[in-house]
């Protein structure tokens, strides 16, 4: 039986070879003016193993939006999985992969000194209850922990 594609990268994607933490360019999209967006997945978890709890996730999330913009003008969005395993990181005209590890390297540091979550508060933020500074600090200390192997993919 051959498998249909799928529309959406990530369906294409056989979960069960992955081995995570990694970060993958997951989709190339030029625009009408040529301006080139890649999407890069940001796996944290282990697809169908392991998981993120929300209020951590959402907290990283606020974090890694704010903080890597102190570390490169070509971010478009970082944007947490519905899987709760990682996040897509999007960059427009940026192709350069070792910059985008070492943006995501020196964000995540960022998480590490951070003393609150930015935009923590009902006015900036939807669910301004479901957050974990502390959360998000393990969360991106286990992603530092495995830094030399963001490249490998598949086990």
């Amino acid at each position: 039986m051959t498998e249909q594609k799928m529309n959406v990268e990530s369906f294409n994607l056989d979960h069960t070879k992955v081995k995570a933490p990694y970060v993958r360019l997951a989709g190339v999209v030029e625009g009408e003016n040529g301006d080139i967006i890649r999407k890069y997945d940001l796996r944290f978890c282990q697809p169908n193993k392991e998981h993120m709890e929300m209020p951590s996730i959402h907290s990283l999330e606020h974090m890694m939006a704010e903080f890597s913009r102190n570390h490169s003008d070509k971010i478009v969005d970082i944007s947490p999985m519905g899987c709760q395993t990682g996040y897509y990181l999007s960059l427009v005209n940026h192709d350069d992969y070792e910059d985008v590890l070492n943006i995501l390297e020196k964000t995540l540091n960022d998480v590490l000194e951070a003393t609150e979550v930015p935009a923590c508060n009902e006015v900036q933020c939807g669910w301004a209850a479901s957050h974990s500074l502390e959360g998000a600090k393990e969360l991106a200390k286990k992603m530092l922990a495995h830094r030399d192997e963001w490249t490998e993919v598949f086990a």
